[in-house]
């Protein structure tokens, strides 16, 4: 991948940040896709609504998703993901999708 690639923010918007950890949510309508983004940080995500999503994964991706993936979204459910990956989110249903991202800072 071009170093000269643009990455966006992990989410749609910025909650809290403090010296221990970074919380974003994310926002997606049916169809839509978030920016490709990179995770430096292990973190936490916690599904609150929606159907089917799935992740984007760049062909530099270090992180546990690292093939194009889709899966059903449970809300409540909390996923602790490693730090590496280089991805986009997509929602591949058809409800609004919002999910809890929690970086857990070193």
């Amino acid at each position: 991948m071009s170093d000269e690639r643009k990455l966006g923010d992990i989410g749609t918007k910025l909650l809290l940040e403090n010296e221990r950890v970074r919380v974003w949510e994310v926002r997606l309508a049916p169809g839509e896709e978030g920016a490709v983004h990179r995770h430096d940080a292990d973190h936490l995500l916690i599904q609150v609504a929606g159907d089917r999503i799935a992740v984007v994964p760049e062909a530099d991706s270090e992180g546990p998703f690292r093939k194009y993936f889709e899966a059903d979204v449970i809300p409540g459910a909390v996923v602790e993901v490693s730090r590496g990956g280089v991805e986009a989110a997509r929602n591949v249903g058809a409800e609004p999708y919002i999910e809890v991202i929690v970086e857990l800072k070193d």
